[in-house]
């Protein structure tokens, strides 16, 4: 028999004080030295110290278990569980007679007999193993059970899989016509053919799966392929391979990919980003934003003589401008726009009237490019 268990809000409850323990035992029983160990535990302590998130304007600190989304999380799941297998595990794989155990992260995956195991009972006893981790079971039925991506399917003689969707499946992904880089478009095709192909389906499945793939390429737009790729996917170098420096082009059409083809044979990997995402159209902020809140590069234009001055800020705009209205009034040198000010006697006018922002960015090495490129133009 086969049978599914789930742990409930893995993340967020994981005991962050008993897995630094857990760790320190296992530093310690690997004989690890004690710098390297101290400094495994400082990131640690470091790490779960900072377990915050956003949820719209507001910063919120969580203070149990991990927050979803960290890329910390999985790793310190991890290591909580290995350690709960570890020490209760092999007893209730004897107790109840199991004939295999299988996990990955949060599913778990067991294969017994029905005539030694009553899965309510094991299921009480896993729920019993620790107050924050408390498990659902999903059982075969018609001798089908759905576990991650699959389906498997268990005959009298036999096992199979098939791929397994969930009633709320629809065949969207990023259409062809749509205004995105090819390689997202096609991201989501080699995976599924991927898939297709490394999992070892039944003829039947296969064909099924296949046929999937095919209604989903034509329900988005794509042109259906002659040919059936047996992978997409890139073999992996057994040479070690060349680092390459990567920068990031916001994609805006077929021109964007024109430009970025001049790097291809570069030391330059390229990677696009689009402007329109699901982020973009979930966090829409109702407040008027202060625009002079940001950093970037402004020009400030004398009212009595139409002179212009160019210059950057890593900081807000109001700051800078603030900086040069000190240098106006206290008549110093720091400013070369209120030196002109001072040398032919003109007046400085408010920030809205002589501050124009020419663009936004945050501090770093573009504001150097940015700021000569304003000034030049």
């Amino acid at each position: 028999m086969f049978a599914s268990l789930d742990i409930t809000n893995l993340y967020s409850n994981i005991p962050c004080h008993e897995t630094e323990q857990i760790l320190k035992n296992m530093l310690a029983s690997n004989f690890t030295d004690h710098r390297t160990s101290s400094e495994i535990l400082n990131c640690y302590d470091v790490i779960t110290g900072q377990n915050y998130f956003a949820h719209g304007d507001k910063i919120i600190t969580q203070t149990n278990g991990r927050a979803m989304g960290t890329p910390s999380s999985g790793i310190i799941s991890e290591i909580f569980l290995q350690h709960a297998e570890h020490s209760h595990l092999p007893s209730l794989a004897q107790k109840h007679r199991l004939v295999n155990y299988f996990r990955n992260v949060d599913d778990v995956l067991l294969i017994y007999d029905d005539l030694h195991t009553d899965i309510h009972t094991l299921l009480k006893d896993f729920n019993s193993l620790h107050p924050n981790l408390q498990f659902t079971t999903e059982t075969e039925h018609d001798n089908k059970l759905n576990y991650l991506d699959l389906i498997i399917h268990k005959n009298p003689t036999s096992v199979n899989i098939g791929i397994f969707r969930k009633p709320t499946f629809t065949d969207t992904i990023i259409p062809y016509i749509s205004n995105h880089p090819p390689q997202h478009k096609y991201a989501a095709i080699r995976f599924l053919y991927n898939r297709l192909n490394s999992y070892q389906l039944h003829e039947t499945e296969f064909l099924r799966e296949e046929n999937t793939i095919q209604n989903i390429l034509h329900n988005d737009s794509f042109p259906l392929p002659p040919w059936k790729p047996k992978t997409l996917s890139k073999p992996f170098p057994h040479n070690a391979p060349t680092r390459h420096k990567w920068a990031t082009f916001t994609y805006t059409g077929p021109e964007t990919s024109y430009i970025t083809k001049l790097f291809k044979h570069t030391n330059l990997k390229i990677a696009y980003r689009t402007a329109s995402n699901i982020q973009s159209y979930l966090n829409q902020n109702t407040r008027t934003k202060d625009i002079f809140a940001q950093s970037g590069v402004y020009e400030l234009t004398c009212l009595d003589c139409g002179m212009a001055y160019v210059g950057q800020t890593g900081r807000d705009f109001r700051t800078r401008f603030n900086e040069h209205k000190r240098s106006f009034i206290h008549n110093n040198q720091t400013s070369k726009y209120a030196l002109h000010l001072l040398e032919h006697s003109h007046t400085l006018g408010n920030m809205q009237d002589v501050m124009r922002l020419l663009q936004f960015q945050k501090k770093g090495i573009h504001l150097d490019t940015i700021e000569r490129f304003h000034i030049h133009r």
